[in-house]
């Protein structure tokens, strides 16, 4: 018995192609619709044509994710409806045009302004995963963590910022008990405010002198502080290293300026 002829002509090379085609076509459109969760819808800045240049393109943005978080347990936040920070009275635009850059109109470091600018983030401290506790603490607050007797031991020595003047006195020194790193330098500066400096901004020699080159002794006097004496909350690491941080580029004038 024959088999009846069939008009129809299946390769199974082309069909595999077709839907490789098929499914990276998906995969861009995917990727792209993704790349617009932050960023997008565009707004214009004409304040004389509020929402001109909004503009979501193609694709569409996506709706906005829910995220569970870990602590408190049971706790969703929708990803950007809290309010960003208003900072319109701390910036001026440099030239009338839209576009244009904007220049800090006060005391950038203190304003949070430009690169020393932070995030509004939550004002808790972040927990650890196994016992929701805050995972950054001194070490007068941890008990079983000490430096190795290998390191210099900054505690009790000076301060010396960038304009070589003594700022502070290191009291203690905060670890991560989660990642098992010191994240923050805590000195005390004349009349008795302590000040936390994020680790990685500081360096110290033999003796255990430490030097921070991002800010000068005013304005490490003049650093945000925590609210709670074993305590730093979400928000206040983000202004602190946000702080420091913008004193590479805020501090002096000659900072701030270009090199030619």
């Amino acid at each position: 018995m024959t088999t009846p002829a069939t008009p129809v002509f299946l390769d199974a090379a082309a069909v595999s192609l077709y839907i490789f085609f098929a499914f990276f076509a998906g995969l861009i459109y995917y990727l792209t619709r993704e790349n617009k969760r932050e960023g997008y819808p565009m707004v214009g800045e004409l304040p004389d044509r509020p929402g001109f240049a909004t503009m979501h393109g193609f694709p569409e943005t996506p709706a906005p994710k829910v995220f569970r978080l870990h602590y408190p347990e049971g706790a969703t936040v929708v990803q950007g409806v809290r309010p960003e920070r208003d900072v319109s009275a701390q910036l001026a635009p440099d030239y009338p045009y839209p576009g244009t850059a904007f220049v800090p109109t006060g005391d950038a470091m203190k304003d949070g302004v430009g690169p020393a600018a932070y995030a509004d983030r939550a004002d808790t401290p972040d927990l650890a995963y196994d016992d929701n506790k805050p995972k950054i603490v001194p070490l007068r607050a941890a008990p079983g963590w000490h430096i190795a007797h290998e390191d210099p031991d900054p505690r009790g020595k000076s301060v010396i910022t960038l304009d070589g003047a003594v700022a502070a006195t290191v009291v203690d020194l905060w670890v991560d008990r989660s990642e098992y790193i010191l994240r923050y330098l805590e000195a005390e500066v004349p009349g008795g405010r302590r000040i936390l400096v994020p680790m990685f901004l500081c360096t110290f020699n033999d003796e255990g002198t430490t030097q921070v080159i991002s800010v000068t002794a005013s304005q490490f006097a003049a650093a945000p502080g925590i609210a709670r004496p074993e305590q730093i909350t979400l928000l206040e690491e983000d202004r602190i290293s946000a702080y420091f941080g913008g004193g590479h580029f805020y501090a002096t004038p000659e900072r701030s300026e270009s090199c030619l």
